[in-house]
């Protein structure tokens, strides 16, 4: 008889644990949380204490049926779930559902999935943490109590099925306020002279003016720059100076989940969901024959940079053996890490630096060879020596002008031998751009001096990758939400992205001002980052959980009824702007209607004249997206358009050809012989709704959003994501699976 339960998340983490501990353990799977707050009421009770009322999620109580049978047979319980807060409530519901006794329970954590970890966390097994737990407990009920409470409130006054997030909100916020600032710039003109010159032995190379008067160069318009080059005309132009050194650069550290997520989407061009959901799958086990299942990667969420001992040693090793000692610095890298990390994890590394990508690409998918490589380049890569360059400056004086020429050779590749760090346009720093022979006191023959005319840019919007960055900088979020932060924002259909950036759109503005003029505390960045310290601060035991509710909910539930009273109807009233009716002369207002927000005239029912929101989002759709698609009536080309409604196929001959077609939701239909997509429809009353395009042949439909990722539990081809008062639940549409998981906020 088994003398041990050990219960974890996920059934992949089961098998590869089961092989490890062999006779004498049980390993069964939690599939995820098995208690929640209910999805129909508050589910917080307010009193002297603050009090969640958890629920068993529907779908397990079979699962913890069986977990508390197999407890019962066994002399000690190890929670094995994630080393995080969501995996420490996991554990402390487990227990609480089973009726487990505390000195039966243990809790066992590691950093990865192998042999050595396991039976090491076995060992050193200790009790649940319960700084943890009321860490979680926290984040949850002030995620509920925002969600629950503002998003009823936008149902009434802007449009149903809304919703608002602690975090997300903030984060649609950084997005609006960055397309603000894009409408508002005002480009200012300068201009640059750059030029090619000739050493004395006829080799060209290129500078720019760099100073006037020992003054950086400041050129505002043409006839200025044009004053430069009647000035510069018949000059003698002399080498004044010619600096060389040598400089290093340092390698970069492990990745951390939020620069795992900007590189995987810089490289690979995936969304931070999908690079973790990946991630999760390389953590978890993958089968490599003989080997069986194995974990190929450390844990996946953390913000730390720290290396584990045997981990750095077998690197050095490797490197020496692959590389040569030159590639492998005297002492280890130790990467600095910023104050207030949470040191628990390692960084992300793969278990082993001698299971190659190249050992193990035949049993893996496509992508997930991808991220697998790139995890393991970054992490051999942090361990390696600096690249060194010799950079040369020369300095080229004509009067009082000085023109200024850089060069960079790489003189010895270290670290970039192996991994180059990729920029926001997926490009590499610059290199390889060496000067010719060149010397103090020489002539320099002007070949071409050019003006150049320039402008200043405005800020760029977001990409996926760079709004984690900002929202890492900012202390909003923690690892384990990034994804479902960016993920969560675009799905609410407040953000959308295209072309690799995110806009808001009209009804993620318009929400956006209701919010931070009626929640400006709420929607504040630096009180979100002051929650996010305080929920750490619970999490080390220096803050009582119950006093950050009492607090929050204090100053909450009296903003609340000021916004009650004061937020604008859109439904009714409209919310004044500055334009003016082009019909009748009259204000315009913002409205909301079944199809999202838009400009009416506020002399309705006189006057009915309605326009879109002009927005950077507007100008944009109106072009329309070309297609390989065929127009199934006159043959034309289909073009994806935008309305009302969202985005749609539409033929390129409109509007003597009105044919239209649903966009796909990028699933395929799930009945036999059928090779049809699903897409998104609409019912008479514009409820949306899921179907198959080969409707009325095929007639598969189902009202939730079916999301293209494999149940890892029963393996079916999708899950589906259905929304229950402002939370969101990736559920199996299968019957008889009982997969559902809440992503985190």
């Amino acid at each position: 008889m088994p003398e041990n339960l050990v219960i974890v998340e996920s059934p992949a983490k089961a098998r590869t644990i089961k092989r490890y501990l062999g006779k004498g353990y049980v390993v069964k799977a939690s599939n995820g949380h098995v208690r929640d707050l209910p999805t129909k009421t508050l589910g917080v009770k307010f009193g002297a204490q603050i009090e969640p009322e958890y629920v068993t999620i529907k779908g397990k109580k079979k699962v913890l049926d069986q977990l508390r049978k197999a407890a019962e047979t066994c002399d000690t319980v190890l929670i094995a779930s994630d080393f995080d807060r969501e995996g420490e409530a996991i554990g402390w519901h487990i227990q609480q559902a089973i009726g487990a006794k505390n000195s039966n329970v243990k809790r066992i954590v590691f950093n990865e999935i192998t042999e050595r970890a396991i039976r090491k966390a076995v060992d050193e097994a200790g009790p649940l943490d319960v700084n943890k737990v009321n860490a979680q407990q926290a984040r949850r009920v002030l995620d509920r109590l925002v969600g629950y409470k503002i998003s009823p409130m936008l149902w009434r006054k802007v449009k149903a099925g809304l919703s608002a997030g602690r975090v997300q909100s903030v984060a649609v916020r950084l997005i609006s306020e960055r397309e603000k600032e894009i409408t508002e710039f005002v480009p200012v003109e300068y201009w640059s002279i750059d030029a090619a010159f000739k050493t004395v032995r006829d080799d060209e190379f290129a500078a720019s003016l760099e100073t006037v008067d020992g003054a950086k160069q400041q050129i505002g318009s043409e006839k200025e720059a044009a004053d430069v080059l009647r000035e510069l005309k018949g000059l003698d132009y002399t080498v004044d100076s010619v600096v060389r050194k040598e400089t290093k650069r340092r390698p970069y550290g492990p990745f951390r989940t939020s620069t795992l997520q900007q590189d995987a989407s810089r490289k690979l061009r995936f969304g931070p969901r999908k690079t973790m959901r990946i991630a999760q799958q390389l953590y978890e086990g993958i089968e490599l024959g003989e080997e069986g299942n194995v974990a190929l990667i450390s844990y996946m969420r953390t913000d730390s940079t720290r290396i584990a001992k045997e981990a750095q040693d077998e690197a050095r090793d490797f490197i020496v053996e692959q590389h040569g000692k030159r590639f492998c610095p005297s002492k280890p890298n130790v990467f600095r890490m910023k104050k207030g990390v949470q040191d628990a994890h390692e960084a992300i590394r793969p278990t082993s630096c001698y299971r190659t990508p190249d050992a193990v690409a035949k049993n893996l998918t496509g992508d997930q060879l991808a991220l697998y490589t790139l995890i393991w380049k970054r992490f051999l890569a942090s361990q390696m020596t600096p690249a060194v360059y010799d950079k040369t400056t020369a300095d080229i004086v004509a009067g009082k002008f000085m023109f200024r020429a850089s060069g960079l050779v790489v003189k010895f590749p270290g670290f970039t031998a192996l991994y180059q760090e990729a920029t926001e346009d997926n490009g590499t720093p610059d290199e390889d751009k060496a000067l010719p022979e060149i010397h103090e006191g020489e002539e320099a023959k002007p070949v071409q001096i050019v003006p150049n005319q320039h402008f200043t840019k405005p800020p760029p919007r977001y990409s996926e990758a760079s709004l984690v960055r900002a929202l890492e900088e900012k202390g909003i979020g923690r690892p384990s939400t990034y994804a479902a932060i960016v993920s969560t924002i675009q799905t609410r259909n407040y953000v959308s992205r295209r072309k690799g950036r995110l806009h808001p759109t009209d009804l993620g503005q318009v929400v956006n001002e209701l919010l931070v003029e009626s929640f400006p505390r709420i929607l504040d960045v630096g009180f979100t980052a002051q929650m996010e310290d305080e929920l750490d601060k619970i999490e080390e035991g220096k803050l009582d959980w119950q006093a950050l509710l009492r607090e929050f909910y204090s100053d909450f539930e009296s903003t609340l009824e000021q916004a009650e009273q004061n937020m604008v109807d859109l439904k009714k009233t409209g919310a004044p702007t500055d334009e003016v009716c082009e019909t009748c002369g009259e204000p315009m207002v913002i409205r909301s209607g079944r199809f999202g927000v838009f400009m009416a005239c506020s002399g309705f029912p006189k006057c009915k004249n309605t326009k879109p929101i002009e927005s950077g989002e507007t100008t944009e759709r109106a072009a329309p997206q070309p297609t390989d698609k065929t127009c199934g009536k006159c043959s034309g080309k289909m073009l994806i358009r935008t309305g009302p409604a969202g985005k749609f196929y539409g033929c390129e001959n409109y509007p003597k050809c009105k044919f239209t077609m649903p966009m796909e939701t990028g699933v395929k239909c799930p009945e036999p012989d059928c090779n049809g997509d699903i897409v998104e429809r609409r019912t008479r009353k514009g409820r949306h709704f899921y179907g198959c395009s080969k409707y009325p042949d095929c007639k598969f439909a189902l009202w939730d959003r079916p999301i293209d990722m494999p149940c890892p539990d029963c393996g079916a081809p999708f899950v589906v994501e259905k929304v229950r008062n402002g939370d969101r639940v990736l559920k199996c549409r299968e019957k008889s699976c009982s997969f559902e998981k809440r992503p985190e906020s």
